[in-house]
């Protein structure tokens, strides 16, 4: 018969196992565990299986791992994993994509129904439509002040209602209803809360970033960096062709303020005194297709050439 090991040896193991992952992977996802069975959780590491390790405990056997491994490693980025061990969590260590990694993890969450006293995790809406019930059951929904008719021998309910807002808790004519009508509101699974990476903790709302919302991040600091830049007089990458136009635009203007002139400035110069130059000059760019089927070229008209006129037109002979 095997020797069941004791609760030390169980510790002993346990924080073996947790440093070997902390040493192993550099990627960790901090996840809630909330009702979520054991059947369940062995679906999800069962899903995870090949680059990721499902790996729970208690947090203070977990903390107490971490702070004695950061001790021994001097890696104190570890240390960074501690405030986030609150409440019934485990850590999901990986090799592989963050964003895929978290979608699988998603893909195990299963419905649940309303039991009594459960603090609702979202908004419960029933929604219009026969319920199949017999007119018997009209007191039911009177109680709970939703609006319904006979239709057809059934209760039919004739507007949404909102049963349970997000945060209360769940009463007992709620959870029947739900029951009686065979609506699973809730649904329970390993819920993301944060992603460790390389000693960087962040929200995995930044998992859900494309490039298009990187670009347009960068390009709003950048148009923020310059704007500052600008009004500071401080010279960065992003404000330097910004100064070098503004300063031309001075020395331009000091130019033709002024009988001083340099040859950049003499055609801003002819087409103050004589605007039409500027329209005349303009209209060729004004006139380009912006785009679709290219311009016709302008056909070039045919000019008559001049009748050689004879010595004998002329009045005299060119070898008189």
């Amino acid at each position: 018969m095997a020797v069941k090991p004791s609760k030390t040896e169980k510790k002993a193991a346990y924080d073996q196992k947790l440093c070997q992952l902390l040493d192993e992977y550099t990627q960790i996802l901090v996840a809630s565990a909330d009702n979520v069975g054991s059947n369940q959780l062995q679906n999800i590491r069962k899903g995870l299986r090949g680059d990721s390790v499902v790996l729970m405990g208690k947090n203070t056997m977990m903390k107490r791992s971490i702070r004695l491994h950061a001790e021994k490693t001097g890696n104190k980025a570890f240390l960074n994993l501690i405030p986030l061990l609150v409440g019934n969590v485990g850590l999901i260590f990986t090799k592989g994509d963050l964003k895929e990694v978290s979608e699988e993890v998603a893909k195990y969450k299963v419905g649940a129904p309303a039991r009594v006293g459960l603090i609702a995790p979202i908004d419960v809406v029933v929604p219009p439509g026969n319920t199949g019930l017999d007119p018997s059951q009209t007191s039911f929904f009177q109680v709970l002040n939703i609006p319904t008719k006979i239709n057809k021998g059934t209760v039919e309910i004739i507007t949404p209602v909102e049963l349970i807002k997000k945060g209360e808790k769940v009463g007992s004519s709620e959870a029947a209803l739900l029951a009686k009508l065979g609506i699973r509101p809730f649904s329970y699974g390993l819920n993301i809360l944060s992603v460790y990476d390389n000693g960087s903790v962040f929200s995995p709302e930044v998992l859900d970033l494309t490039e298009d919302d990187l670009m347009e991040k960068f390009v709003s600091g950048v148009s923020m960096v310059t704007a500052l830049s600008l009004a500071v007089s401080y010279p960065t990458l992003a404000a330097a062709p910004h100064m070098f136009v503004n300063a031309y635009k001075n020395v331009l203007a000091v130019a033709v303020a002024t009988e001083y002139s340099y040859p950049q400035a003499e055609q801003v110069k002819e087409y103050l005194k004589d605007p039409s130059k500027f329209a005349v000059a303009a209209a060729p760019l004004a006139a380009a297709p912006s785009g679709g089927a290219p311009a016709a070229a302008p056909v070039e008209e045919k000019k008559e050439e001049p009748a050689e006129e004879s010595d004998d037109d002329m009045g005299f002979s060119l070898f008189d």
